[in-house]
């Protein structure tokens, strides 16, 4: 397995910005699909029916960065980071607190540890051992804002300020970086410390960054290209960084930032067998998903990311998500976002979305795919709930995300042609048919004037694998 993307090592487990807290560990999708590809292990697939088991040999998986999107150094993590320690001092240099830290970053919004006086703190000392995996010229960088001052093998490589014009919530959205090339041989130990003095204690954010050295872009997509071609199949991670999306700002463009795009197209050109793996929050353009076997979108996965990833390609779980959004083709698909002269106009109403009715979008409101089969075979009313019979008609365990859409039988141009007034999940074993009710609350058929208003009339009533994908219908009479 050639396995490409800088967020493959580094994924992005939640999204950024205020809400962000640090997990004690983070299990990568390279390390996730390096661990369960070990060693021969049965995989026991859900249904506890032993022909749905599968025994998988050990692989070799390799690993290329690709493409690094990031435009800021990333924070130093990794194997070839250790020891990383945050220490708080007293005005008299007196250590106040200590603890051990999964990554080379501190942050905190509010009160400082328990027993230490915001008024107590004079410096904040954050510090680690790196060992080089290679030799060459490695670049540390100080990611925040305030007075540092950057040490690595005893030797200074900054000290001043680092300020910016912004306000105290920049902080979180965009500090400011310095880099600093570094050269340093292939495994001998260096102690780099980044100390801040002063500052505001109840709001802290910085870091130490490190990148290794990097052969260049084009080289980099080269390499991940060749890998691919040499493996049975490769998996690309792609998706969003903290600078494109996060909160405070809104997103310029649904286009994956830097050359992920390129990397896609040139591992798929080398494997036909390419996965690809969005990490991301929201939606991005895919020019490249006619090119690619398969693409599975992961979200912001939290801790366990690698692990829930392995469990997911290799089919001992089933990806069971269905889109909450309309992922559109191209930017120009999508509703402006940019306010023209302080105004932005809300002119769409209720129809936003899939309401709007999309000519062609990329992949539709409700869409995802598992890894079975389903046959619709009967849609019924019985009082305030909708009954769906369907057939499990694959060769494996599955589940299906039943989807009620209704809509005004003649149409009504005030209003959309259809909306999803509810949904359930349906599970069966290869053969087995199940009956799902779904209830059709009195909201669904109400619009907004004054007050919650019950619209007269008859109504389609429509069973679906997506808004897209309409499998049954009927009608219904208020």
């Amino acid at each position: 397995m050639a396995v490409s993307g800088a967020l493959a090592a580094d994924a992005r487990v939640q999204g950024g910005g205020s809400a962000l807290v640090q997990p004690a560990r983070v299990v990568s999708p390279l390390d996730g699909l390096t661990a369960a590809l070990a060693g021969e292990q049965t995989l026991a697939v859900p249904g506890g029916v032993s022909e749905y088991a599968a025994v998988m040999n050990a692989a070799t998986v390799t690993y290329s960065v690709g493409a690094d999107p990031r435009r800021r150094v990333p924070v130093a993590r990794g194997p070839q980071w250790s020891g990383i320690t945050g220490v708080l001092r007293g005005p008299d240099g007196r250590e106040v607190f200590r603890s051990p830290l999964p990554t080379a970053y501190v942050r905190w919004m509010g009160d400082p540890p328990p027993g230490v006086a915001p008024d107590g703190i004079a410096e904040l000392v954050l510090s680690a051992r790196l060992t080089p995996a290679t030799g060459g010229t490695h670049e540390l960088a100080i990611v925040g804002f305030g007075d540092f001052t950057l040490t690595a093998g005893g030797h200074t490589l900054f000290d001043g300020p680092i300020y910016r014009d912004q306000d105290e919530s920049d902080v979180f959205r965009g500090p400011a970086e310095r880099r600093f090339p570094v050269e340093l041989p292939e495994g001998e130990p260096i102690d780099v410390v980044l100390t801040q003095r002063g500052g505001n204690p109840g709001f802290v954010w910085f870091a130490i960054g490190h990148a290794p050295p990097s052969p260049g872009p084009d080289a980099l997509l080269a390499e991940a290209a060749a890998a691919a071609a040499e493996a049975d199949v490769a998996v690309v991670v792609v998706g969003t960084t903290e600078e494109v999306e996060s909160e405070g700002f809104d997103r310029t463009t649904l286009a994956l930032p830097g050359h992920q795009d390129e990397l896609v197209r040139r591992v798929a050109a080398a494997n036909p067998r390419t996965v690809v793996v969005v990490n991301a929050g929201s939606p991005v353009l895919m020019p490249w998903a006619d090119e690619v076997a398969a693409i599975l979108l992961t979200w912001f996965p939290g801790q366990e990311a690698g692990a829930a990833l392995a469990d997911v390609l290799l089919g001992a779980k089933e990806p069971g998500g269905r889109l909450p959004t309309t992922w559109p083709r191209r930017d120009a698909d999508a509703l402006p976002v940019t306010p023209t002269g302080g105004a932005l106009p809300y002119d769409e109403g209720v129809f936003l979305g899939y309401r709007a009715d999309p000519a062609d979008p990329l992949f539709p409101f409700g869409h995802g795919l598992g890894y079975t089969d389903w046959a619709y075979e009967s849609l019924s009313i019985e009082d305030t709930d909708a009954l769906v019979t369907l057939r499990n008609t694959g060769g494996r365990p599955g589940r299906e995300v039943v989807q009620l859409y209704i809509g005004p039988s003649t149409p009504d141009p005030s209003r959309p042609r259809r909306w999803l007034a509810g949904f359930a999940a349906a599970e069966a074993e290869p053969g087995e048919a199940v009956t799902v009710r779904v209830p059709l609350p009195e909201r669904a058929f109400q619009v907004w004037d004054g007050g919650w208003q019950k619209v007269p009339g008859t109504y389609l009533v429509e069973a679906a694998h997506s808004v897209a994908d309409r499998r049954l219908g009927t009608e219904l009479t208020l």
